[in-house]
């Protein structure tokens, strides 16, 4: 789209296509998404059904793509309508809001400017009461539902439906939500004038009619006589009125307890709707606790639709997605929602960088018997994310589920022989490789030939080694075998400390673990093994024998030892990788722990050496003298002063340069 014609004004045009291009270098960038979809819908001034089509086209195919990627926008949604609307008519705009309601099926805003829209644009009020009724099913629990309500019963109002009014009152008093006191008042004042058949189902008017029949007769008192009286239908619906009144009142008082209790977590939701800046994490707490509630509740409808709403808040968090499946799943009959909620996430929100997410759904579908569908999850994972080793450790277990160890063995070796793999993934893979065979085919000659094979290729790898040093660890002994174990095991740590190119802090870490071997299951010379191994891994530098040995250049302590004195016994500042990766001084670490200033820059340095010559050879120098051409003249002093200053100064600059290439 980057040689497309967006239409407008030359300016305009110009301005599209910058704003494009720089959604396309950075697709997740809410930032551009907001200028592009602004500078779109300002072309000729503001689209409407007299714009080109092709401005048309174009601001179109923008709103697609940016609500296909921020599908839960619905202010967005209901902007692209309006914009139909003003193009192309009602037809056009309700297809939008048909997208916009399936994207974010639980948006009260937007479930309430849709019907709107269908009052003011339709003339039959069951279509519109059809998509009310729709928007109830998907938003009516909602605890800030009442501008949908509300519009509802306005809509009634409008078509003087009294019937319908009531019947909608009736179902909001038993919802918790916000305004529940303003429904239930004005259900209770309509009650009264309503017929009683509307009140209350017929078993349980036929139940309170029995029982104000059963208390029998009323007694009045006439005279000094007792005259037992029957009651006659108007007292008995009067009667009956005062009963279903306070069964009424019942329902309030369930209904504002059942408020009470969710407005702790409610009032503490600050940011009730979809946004891509991360949410605080007392935010997080509060929907974890909240659901936690409903789910200790049992309502499963109530329970169903606050994850739904918590995922409008939550969509970038995947442990939300990951719990809505799991409690989903130990529903009844819930095998199609499950896979729903895998999908969405899978799809829209879970972004493939973390794929936990995807392996999840492809652990369901492997549950549901869709074993090729699991592998093909898998292998999408893996053409995003070449050398991912958690999805290839999966792959290959779920290929032995289902074909056997040999299944699993060449998904090993197809990724460390594919050119996508990276180095330390395949180190890593190799290491499972090795495991697999002991541990499932519990082959120890073939699993220790994986690691003896592969060992000189991944001399830098932690995973590697470590496990092949835990794997020698492992091995079951008796008292006739432990002396060959204790050699492999030995062998496996030499290599650790003289062949192996891991970091310092690495091999003293699997070095202890050897010791601990010693002490443990060592004969009577582990002690001196011992002691020799704790001076060399424990010791100062001074006495690290085969550290300065590996530290030399020709492999000779001695050569480390020279170097040791010239540099007044300090071997070199220990390098932390991760730091380096994150653009930090190596050395301003060491200088904090000695209690000193860190070293001036090269740039310092020069700046200094250039102010101690001009003081040396003084005598009316100056910087700007010394870079005036220089016509030496035979015996002159000073000009021979400024041809080697500025020759020394030359050389620093030089240096300096280099350095910092």
């Amino acid at each position: 789209m980057a040689d497309y014609s967006f239409g407008g004004t030359d300016e305009e045009n110009a301005e599209l296509k910058k704003l494009n291009a720089e959604v396309l270098e950075d697709p997740d960038s809410f930032e551009n998404w907001e200028k592009l979809v602004r500078a779109a819908e300002s072309l000729e001034g503001g689209l409407n059904r007299n714009s080109s089509p092709q401005s048309i086209v174009a601001t179109r195919e923008i709103y697609d793509r940016f609500l296909a990627k921020f599908p839960l926008l619905f202010g967005y949604w209901k902007k692209y309508a309006d914009l139909e609307f003003s193009i192309a008519g009602t037809e056009a705009a309700e297809l939008v809001y048909e997208r916009g309601v399936a994207s974010i099926t639980n948006s009260v805003d937007l479930w309430t400017n849709y019907c709107s829209f269908k009052v003011e644009t339709s003339h039959d009020p069951d279509v519109i009461r059809e998509l009310f009724e729709r928007g109830a099913i998907s938003v009516g629990l909602d605890f800030l539902a009442h501008p949908f309500w509300d519009k509802y019963l306005e809509f009634e109002e409008r078509v003087e439906a009294q019937e319908k009014i009531f019947a909608i009152l009736d179902r909001v008093v038993h919802i918790p939500m916000h305004q529940y006191a303003r429904y239930f008042e004005r259900y209770r004042h309509l009650a009264q004038h309503r017929p009683l058949t509307e009140l209350l189902p017929a078993d349980m008017l036929s139940q309170f009619r029995t029982d104000i029949e059963n208390e029998g007769p009323a007694t009045v008192q006439a005279g000094g006589q007792q005259i037992k009286t029957e009651k006659g239908e108007l007292e008995i619906e009067r009667e009956m009125r005062t009963r279903i009144d306070n069964f009424h009142l019942e329902i309030f008082s369930r209904t504002q307890t059942e408020t009470t209790k969710r407005w702790t977590y409610e009032s503490e939701i600050k940011r009730p709707y979809f946004h891509v800046t991360e949410l605080d994490e007392s935010q997080l707490v509060n929907w974890r606790k909240y659901l936690d509630f409903e789910e200790v509740e049992g309502d499963y409808s109530r329970t169903q639709f606050l994850y739904e709403r918590c995922l409008v808040t939550c969509a970038y968090y995947d442990e939300f997605w990951l719990r809505y499946a799991r409690w989903m799943i130990a529903q009844p009959n819930k095998e199609e929602e499950v896979r729903h909620i895998y999908q969405r996430a899978s799809m829209l929100y879970a972004p493939i960088s973390r794929p936990a997410v995807r392996l999840h759904y492809a652990y369901f579908e492997e549950m549901c018997d869709a074993v090729e569908l699991a592998k093909d999850i898998h292998q999408a994972v893996l053409v995003n994310l070449p050398g991912h080793i958690e999805t290839i450790v999966s792959l290959a277990n779920l290929s032995r589920r289902h074909g056997g160890l040999e299944a699993a063995i060449e998904v090993y070796k197809a990724q460390i022989e594919s050119p996508q793999c990276d180095h330390y993934a395949k180190a890593a893979l190799c290491a499972e490789w090795a495991r697999l065979l002991w541990r499932i085919k519990g082959s120890v000659d073939e699993a220790r030939k994986v690691f003896q094979q592969n060992a000189h290729w991944y001399l830098d790898s932690r995973p590697f080694w470590i496990s092949y040093l835990f794997f020698e660890l492992e091995q079951p002994t008796s008292a006739e075998t432990e002396a060959t174990q204790y050699k492999r095991i030995k062998q496996v740590h030499d290599d650790i400390r003289r062949r192996s190119q891991l970091p310092p802090l690495t091999v003293k870490d699997l070095s202890h673990y050897y010791m601990v071997y010693l002490l443990e299951r060592g004969t009577k010379g582990a002690a001196k093994e011992y002691m020799t191994l704790d001076r060399e891994i424990n010791g100062p530098f001074s006495v690290q024998t085969t550290m300065k040995q590996k530290l030399s250049e020709d492999g000779q302590e001695a050569t480390t030892q020279r170097r040791m004195l010239m540099e007044n016994g300090h071997p070199g500042v220990e390098v932390d990788e991760a730091a380096i990766r994150r653009g930090e001084n190596p050395y301003t670490k060491y200088y904090q722990q000695q209690g000193e200033q860190q070293l001036p820059s090269d740039t310092q340095i020069t700046q200094g050496v250039v102010s101690v010559a001009l003081g040396y050879f003084g005598d009316g120098l100056s910087e700007n003298a010394i870079s005036k051409p220089v016509s030496a003249k035979e015996g002159n002093p000073k000009n021979l002063q400024r041809q080697l200053l500025r020759s020394f100064i030359g050389s620093l600059r030089r240096q300096n340069t280099a350095g910092a290439i």
